[in-house]
């Protein structure tokens, strides 16, 4: 059995997820990483319309949208700080793509879209 880390997935507004893992990945601005217990300490910013993967202690894969923010690892714990996440089975894809099919839209809004794109992509 692989060793086990506690993973915290949190956005502003919500805790997201909670619980043991035994893999984290997420997208940072110096490129994608991989966490698996006994990692060297860390602190990365997260990509705007970036995701982050976690496969739980039971196997299960997570896949979240996250925008910006940061992550903290040591070697037994992992914590995700985002400005928003979502989980990609949360995604409304149609709405996603109105987005980005909208000319008014915001630069903020399009990144956003295409990181929750993305999630779903990945999941």
């Amino acid at each position: 059995m692989a060793a086990e880390m506690t993973v915290e997935l949190v956005a502003v507004e919500r805790r997201l997820w909670s619980g043991t893992a035994t893999l984290v990945s997420a997208q940072t601005t110096e490129g994608e990483i991989g966490i698996m217990y006994g990692h060297e300490p860390v602190l990365g910013q997260l990509v705007e319309a970036g995701t982050v993967a976690i496969t739980t202690a039971d196997g299960e894969r997570l896949v979240a949208a996250v925008h910006g923010g940061f992550l903290s690892v040591t070697g037994k714990t992992v914590t995700v700080l985002a400005e928003s996440a979502d989980f990609s089975g949360d995604v409304d894809v149609d709405a996603a793509k109105a987005v980005l099919a909208d000319t008014t839209s915001s630069d903020e809004a399009i990144a956003i879209a295409k990181g929750r794109l993305r999630a779903v992509e990945r999941a």
